[in-house]
């Protein structure tokens, strides 16, 4: 009776990609009548999904570059000597020597360097 209704079924993305792992799975079977699709299609499809899946990044990582490790130093070397003194401090005394950081950055840096410290200890 469906097939009387609708005379071609529109397979979504989803619907292939289970169509042809199925068929990937059970390859020695032969396709029955319950399969509406080319074996060339079945083929492209799953060539598709595999493509999707393995994918490798052609550029270097996005996002933030790391601080740089002179800068780290710089930080945790101040805020040994001067046991007083906050990220936003420390901050500014960066920003007067002419080194551009964001407060927030000194005070993962200072998050970081006390963790190791607490380890080391």
């Amino acid at each position: 009776m469906l097939r009387r209704q609708v005379k071609w079924v529109r397979d979504e993305p989803a619907d292939r990609m289970w169509l042809s792992a199925l068929a990937r799975l059970d390859s020695q079977a032969p396709l029955g009548s319950g399969v509406r699709c080319h074996s060339g299609s079945l083929s492209r499809w799953h060539r598709r999904l595999v493509a999707r899946k393995w994918t490798y990044p052609s550029h270097a990582r996005a996002g933030r570059p790391q601080t740089r490790a002179s800068i780290t130093r710089l930080v945790v070397a101040m805020a040994r000597q001067n046991p007083g003194w906050g990220h936003r401090r420390i901050q500014g005394e960066l920003a007067r020597l002419g080194h551009k950081i964001a407060h927030s950055t000194v005070w993962e840096i200072l998050k970081k360097a006390c963790t190791a410290s607490i380890l080391i200890e």
